[in-house]
């Protein structure tokens, strides 16, 4: 039945994949009826500067307006990125307050709440490390690009994928506003709005709200409580105010706060495999049996600051100074294991809960002990502060250069319950100086190249533990940079190449001490990259193609091994990790009222080390695939990287009918397709996933320019139940993705 099923699934996602593919073949001719409308250019600040994405040579996505918007229509968090953009995934095990990215295969696993992520976020200019503080929920934004690829110049350490980079909108003169409503399934309600404008000829204001709920709806079988878990309750705020009192400085000042009390990762005990990959008849996306963890509650509040100053000195040159801070904390509570004995053992009087009984064999609905735990940060304290200088000294040459400073200071609380809780203290102090020039060797060749220089530091100190633990400390320099040519092969298609050193700082790992483990140590990772790339505008600018090839190293990659007997998260450091592949991102106008955009990537990646082992499940259940040595530990080399989907394809197609008083009946809709993605760095033949996909749409009527607007809309609309990741040192722990919500909403621009 298991195979029958996925082999079904796989076969759907095939099919769809193929009939959105098919959907884009006829584009050619269709684009030659065309009318006169172009695609509008589009702007990026991936180098700190506004410029045009065909002359950038990076590999870079953006995402912006409908497109993006749509993606949060039903509630949804960060996560709703994921597979939104080629190359780029995101997951959690903590719910909506821990996400973790991974761009061109490279990422994290680590649920730690102090795990240093490859990918960095960037929000506004600021830096934002803590996992916590990535999951400041999304409004009111301009656009999202995501950097693919060693961002070690202009960027910093924890760069060596890539960067997400958010920029929210602004204060300006012009007063207006928005204001958007929606009501979906599961009671979710989405409040957005913001308004703004100016305050007098040199200060400008922009205020901006969300708020989002969706009621409980996963029951619980064990205690017999209906709608006792899944929901959230979420509001956040932006306050920004302009001063441009001369056209030589401008101060942007910028306020945020967020606050939620909702539900953690829902885990589901036994819903995969045995001996097979994807849900089995254990799996009810509305109900669990929860016996432990007070129905898996989530809470977080944080606020923070900015302040940047822009100062025109010496003619052409600009001084820009970004000043932050950030403080959040968090608890989340949950029951690991997923389940309880009894509910799953009917052939055992209640209240059943231990070992598992004489003759029990792998496959059996078993749960040998109950866990719960919970996890949270105690007062987060981030502080930044960026200078830099930038100047266009003359019609080729332009350049910048800075320093930078993070420090940033928490505590991590973890309580296993059946021993009193751990605190445990990290600091983190860095610093770095960069220096970056782009120069036009002649009319059609320009070549851009940088470097930076830093310092970090990070030490562990234990407040609280079961077991005597002395402090941690590491410590390290280095040097990152990037060098890269693009060539102007004509006035519609441009050729690049980048060669990238990149840095991950190294790592101290201490949750192991809350379960009488040690902490452990992962070495500074650096990688070197190297891309090819093209980028195109062509059949008159009604169609934008850009691609790149790309090969990385990694030397002494830092892994994160997790689960085995005790559920441990042990930092090891491999010899080498691989990555190769493809980015594929396009943009057809069909017509002018018919636009298409499509996006595919492959990422092929290895593990390297033929002496690095791992204790694979320790449930015992799990079909482990790799060859073990003498103590029964996973021989890992060769494998691939976890949370790193082999290929990622998205389409999205909007069509609108113009109708009179300037108003619009329009159809959009998005889908994207995931292959197979491994969970942990051992390979087993349950834990990971393969073909899964979901999509979204929207059918709705625009007047006045779209100044009102009324949808609607469906997120997940096939319903999918796809396996977004494991647990599995007790037994074959699950969790899935979000539910189908369909829902209606009204917006207003004003």
């Amino acid at each position: 039945m298991l195979n029958a099923k996925n082999g079904g699934l796989h076969l759907h996602a095939r099919r769809s994949l193929a009939a959105a593919i098919a959907m884009a073949l006829p584009l050619p001719a269709a684009l030659a009826q065309g009318t006169g409308t172009v695609l509008e250019p589009v702007m990026v600040t991936a180098e700190r500067r506004s410029e045009n994405i065909q002359s950038v040579p990076i590999s870079v996505s953006p995402l912006q307006g409908e497109r993006l918007d749509s993606l949060f229509e039903g509630g949804a968090d960060i996560q709703a990125l994921a597979t939104r953009v080629p190359s780029l995934y995101a997951e959690s095990s903590n719910g909506r307050l821990a996400p973790r990215f991974y761009i061109r295969g490279l990422g994290n696993s680590d649920f730690d709440l102090a795990a240093s992520q490859p990918v960095s976020v960037i929000m506004d200019e600021v830096v934002l490390e803590n996992v916590i503080l990535k999951s400041f929920p999304l409004f009111d934004l301009d656009r999202v690009e995501v950097l693919r690829g060693p961002q070690g110049t202009l960027f910093g350490r924890n760069t060596p994928a890539g960067v997400v980079k958010f920029d929210t909108r602004k204060p300006s003169q012009e007063f207006g506003g928005d204001l958007s409503l929606s009501y979906g399934e599961l009671g979710s309600k989405t409040i957005e709005g913001a308004v703004g404008g100016g305050l007098s000829d040199t200060v400008s204001v922009r205020v901006s709200a969300l708020y989002h709920e969706r009621a409980d709806w996963i029951n619980n079988t064990f205690t017999g409580e209906n709608d006792a878990m899944g929901g959230f309750n979420e509001y956040a705020y932006r306050a920004q105010l302009l001063i441009e009192p001369s056209d030589s400085f401008s101060a942007l000042l910028n306020i945020h706060g967020r606050d939620i009390d909702g539900t953690a990762s829902i885990f589901r005990a036994n819903v995969l495999g045995p001996g097979s990959d994807g849900f089995n008849s254990n799996y009810h996306r509305d109900s669990v049996s929860y016996d432990e963890g007070n129905n898996n509650p989530q809470h977080a509040e944080g606020t923070g600051g900015s302040l940047k100053l822009d100062f025109k000195v010496g003619g052409n040159a600009t001084l820009t100074s970004v000043t932050a801070y950030e403080t959040t904390e968090s608890r989340s509570l949950g029951d690991i294991d997923g389940g309880f004995g009894a509910d799953f053992l009917s052939f055992l009087p209640p209240p059943y809960v231990g070992p598992c009984p004489p003759g029990w064999q792998p496959g059996d609905t078993c749960i040998p002990f109950p866990s719960q735990t919970q996890d949270g940060i105690d007062d987060l304290d981030q502080f930044t502060q960026e200078l830099r200088v930038a100047s266009q000294a003359n019609d080729r040459l332009f350049w910048q250069a800075g320093a930078f400073y993070f420090d940033s200071k928490f505590s991590v609380t973890t309580t296993p319950f059946f021993v009193a809780a751990t605190t445990l203290t990290h600091e983190n102090t860095a610093w770095a100086v960069f220096g970056h020039v782009s120069y036009d060797v002649t009319d059609a060749l320009t070549v851009t190249g940088g470097a930076r220089y830093t310092d970090d530091k990070k030490d562990l100190t234990v407040q609280a533990s079961p077991i005597p633990t002395g402090p941690r400390h590491v410590s390290d320099t280095d040097v990152s940079g990037d060098l890269s040519a693009l060539y102007e092969v004509n006035d519609q298609f441009n050729v690049y190449g980048r060669v990238a050193r990149g840095f991950r700082a190294p790592t101290i790992q201490g949750r192991d001490v809350a379960f009488f483990g040690s902490p452990s140590i992962a070495k500074s990772e650096t990688i070197t990259s190297i891309e090819a790339g093209f980028k195109s505008e062509l059949a008159g600018n009604r169609v934008r193609l850009n691609g790149s090839v790309f090969y990385y190293e990694i030397k002494d990659q830092q892994l994160s091994a997790i689960g085995g007997g005790g559920n441990f998260v042990r930092l090891v450091n491999a010899d080498k990790g691989t990555g190769k592949g493809f980015d594929l991102d396009g943009e057809f106008l069909v017509t002018d009222n018919f636009l298409v955009t499509l996006g595919l990537s492959y990422t092929d990646t290895e593990i390297k080390d033929s002496s690095l082992v791992v204790p694979p499940c320790g449930s015992g259940l799990c079909t482990v695939l790799d060859p073990l040595d003498s103590g029964g530990n996973a021989i890992i080399n060769g494998n691939s990287f976890t949370q790193a989907p082999e290929y990622i394809a998205t389409i999205t197609a909007r069509y609108g009918v113009p109708m009179a008083n300037n108003s619009e009946f329009f159809f959009s809709t998005d889908w994207a397709f995931q292959g197979k993605t491994q969970f942990f760095i051992y390979e087993s033949a349950e834990f990971f996933s393969d073909h899964t996909f979901e999509g979204g749409a929207r059918v709705g009527y625009s007047r006045d320019g779209g100044k009102w607007e009324m949808a609607l809309f469906g997120r997940n609309i096939t319903d999918e139940e796809n396996v977004k990741g494991g647990i599995d040192f007790n037994n074959l722990t699950g969790f899935d993705n979000e539910p189908r919500i369909v829902g209606v909403s009204l917006k207003t621009r004003f």
